[in-house]
């Protein structure tokens, strides 16, 4: 018997269900405290209409417009309302089913026992072998070898002393290995009889060529490989082997709805490709392995994992799949696009929250990538930290002993449909010009993600997108060159051959949000000075203040010295003061009103012996300007050029 908890709205209580497995009944019980409380609790708080409310908002917010104010747009497509109601999940069928029911909305288990996963680098099967036992040690459940030259030696010493039946294992491998790596696995099973217990996957993904390398796809060979692959894995009924790596459209940019439309037209493919070729729906289905990323937006992520299975049911079902193959098999990393070199814990934050999310959405497995993966090979500090990361979540949190929590939510359940709603325009999409093969082959794939994050890189540059620590919030004395390692990866030179007649132009992009930020402080780094920006405050006290913190945090992404002032008496001794510091930007920090005298007097004291800058953008701009003042920062200017600007004229 399992108890799954909804909390609904006030004046409903709190309601328990208990879940019959095996007569699939439920019983309403009312907890008996909040019974005897209720007209005590809730008399005092009449019903309120939707009408009423409105009314009552449109009135404070004096005249400006609701849906401006209020109303968000999100980067899906759709509009995000401030506040939901039971009418706006009315008529919606993701509530129809419990846990572990078609179409598996609500999870497609009855319980929220997710597995904990460790990647491990099987260059040296031996040293691997050895990290699995310890981390097994310590929490772990479920294992990711990533695999350069498999071997029969190298299967056996990988998975020595390893409990197969206990242990979920997983592996990775360069596509051109895939299978040599699946026989030898599927041979190493069956002679120590643990082919019928056995449950993992190989992550065969023909396509990885053309993401990183921008290489054309031959269908035909995807079709026989794939086969291939199906034939040699028969006899594991556990073994998954055809990839949908989604989680390479999050980590390069893409917005939420495109990783998941992209997600399903990438199953769809593998089951058009494989049926098409005489392979049952049901065999493919029950074969495919959805990786897909986590990205920082909460509940977006929440809804997607939810939304991703119900549409990935319904596909199956089109397929004439069983319903059992329909359900998704998902695993969950959380995003490398967001990390960051400086500031590097702030790394420690997202994760847990984007980690969160999937843990609440009812994934079957997590991957919490390392807080310092950006800049180097994660050692043993930095796993212990990601792995200890997921067993907060359980034995503290306990969010593995609740099923689909945010099941009824007025406002997940609608995020649930929009998401869904939206990645389906996308699907629909690319099966109507040739399928998810054809659209990677022109390029579209590729550049509508490319698209999305050239988009959220100038987001990011005009501080409309935030990265504590990087574009807002920088620690200014934090240094971050000499902690950088180099990683090999994949070369041109390779010799499987990933990288030949690759066309660059539909390639993926890899470049983080962070890296253009970056890119500016490594070269202040690395510069024979520092620049020195000078916070000249004068005038009113809470406009000068709050006018040196904007302009510090402004200078400070580009990693210069920050000499800050409480505030001069005159503009004359404030200048001075500039000087004798040497300052090569000076910051003029007042009021609006205060600009017009004091902005001409601070430049002509300042006579071009160093940077002027006027923060904010006063009426009197203009007149400035005529004056010869060109520098001007405030909210609606590009953070990234601007400093690239000054980067330009100060790094010696």
């Amino acid at each position: 018997m399992r108890a799954y908890v909804r909390i609904f709205p006030a004046a409903h209580g709190i309601i328990t269900y208990q879940y019959h497995k095996k007569r699939k009944t439920q019983t309403h019980i009312p907890f008996k405290n909040m019974a005897d409380n209720k007209e005590k609790l809730f008399t005092q708080f009449p019903p309120v209409s939707y009408d009423t409310w409105r009314a009552k908002v449109d009135a404070d917010l004096k005249g400006v417009p609701f849906e401006k104010k209020l109303v968000w747009r999100t980067n899906e497509g759709f509009n995000v309302q401030p506040m939901y109601r039971r009418d706006d999940i009315a008529d919606l069928k993701t509530t129809d089913s419990l846990p572990g029911e078609f179409p598996y909305v609500r999870g497609t288990r009855d319980n929220n026992n997710w597995l904990t996963r460790q990647e491990i680098l099987a260059t040296d099967p031996a040293e691997a072998n050895k990290a699995a036992l310890d981390v097994l040690q310590k929490g772990v459940n479920s294992l990711g070898f990533k695999v350069k030259e498999p071997s029969a030696e190298a299967i056996a010493t990988l998975l020595n002393g390893i409990d197969l039946k206990a242990v979920e294992v997983n592996f990775t491998c360069c596509p051109t290995k895939a299978s040599a790596l699946a026989r030898l696995l599927v041979d190493y099973l069956k002679a120590n009889n643990a082919a019928d217990s056995f449950h993992g996957s190989i992550d065969f993904n023909p396509y990885k060529r053309a993401f990183r390398h921008g290489a054309e796809i031959d269908k035909d060979q995807v079709v026989a490989d794939a086969k291939l692959m199906l034939s040699i894995c028969a006899p594991v009924k556990g073994l998954r082997c055809l990839a949908v790596d989604s989680v390479v459209f999050c980590n390069s940019g893409a917005y939420i709805f495109q990783e998941l439309g992209f997600a399903l037209a990438w199953g769809a493919e593998w089951l058009t490709l494989l049926t098409d070729a005489g392979v049952s729906a049901t065999e493919v289905a029950d074969r495919i392995k959805f990786n897909m990323g986590i990205s920082s937006n909460y509940f977006m992520e929440l809804a997607k994992f939810r939304a991703a299975r119900m549409l990935w049911a319904q596909i199956v079902e089109k397929y004439d799949g069983s319903k059992e193959s329909a359900r998704m098999m998902a695993h969950a990393l959380t995003s490398t696009f967001n990390q960051t070199i400086y500031d590097a814990h702030v790394n420690l934050l997202r994760s847990q929250t984007e980690a969160m999310s999937a843990a609440l959405a009812g994934v079957d497995s997590i991957t919490v990538t390392p807080f310092d993966t950006p800049y180097k090979t994660p050692d043993e500090f930095s796993e212990r930290i990601a792995r200890n990361q997921q067993l907060l979540l359980k034995e503290e949190s306990h969010l593995d002993k609740v099923v689909d929590p945010a099941g009824g939510s007025y406002y997940v359940e609608t995020l649930t449909v929009s998401i869904a709603a939206e990645a389906w325009k996308l699907f629909l999409d690319i099966d109507a010009k040739g399928g998810f093969t054809a659209c990677v082959n022109s390029g579209e794939v590729q550049q509508a993600v490319n698209t999305s994050s050239a988009k959220r890189h100038q987001d990011m540059a005009r501080r409309k997108e935030i990265l504590l620590g990087t574009n807002q919030y920088p620690n200014f004395n934090e240094f971050a060159a000499e902690k950088i390692e180099r990683t090999e990866g994949c070369s041109k030179e390779g010799s499987c051959g990933c990288a030949k007649g690759g066309d660059a132009s539909k390639a993926l992009a890899t470049a983080r949000m962070a890296s253009d930020f970056e890119a500016l402080r490594l070269a202040t780094e690395a510069a024979a000075n520092r620049p020195k920006v000078f916070m000249l405050t004068i005038g009113n006290l809470a406009m000068r203040l709050a006018r040196a913190q904007f302009s510090s945090n402004f200078f400070g992404c580009a990693g210069y010295e920050i000499i800050d002032n409480i505030g001069f008496d005159t503009v004359e001794q404030g200048i001075a003061a500039a000087l004798e510091k040497r300052a090569d930007v000076v910051v003029l920090c007042s009021s609006d009103d205060e600009y017009a005298t004091y902005a001409p007097e601070a430049y002509k004291l300042l006579d071009g012996k160093a940077e002027f800058v006027v923060a904010g953008a006063p009426a009197c701009t203009d007149d400035l300007k005529a004056l010869g003042i060109e520098n001007f920062i405030h909210v609606r200017s590009n953070v990234l050029e601007t400093l690239q600007q000054f980067n330009s004229r100060l790094l010696k």
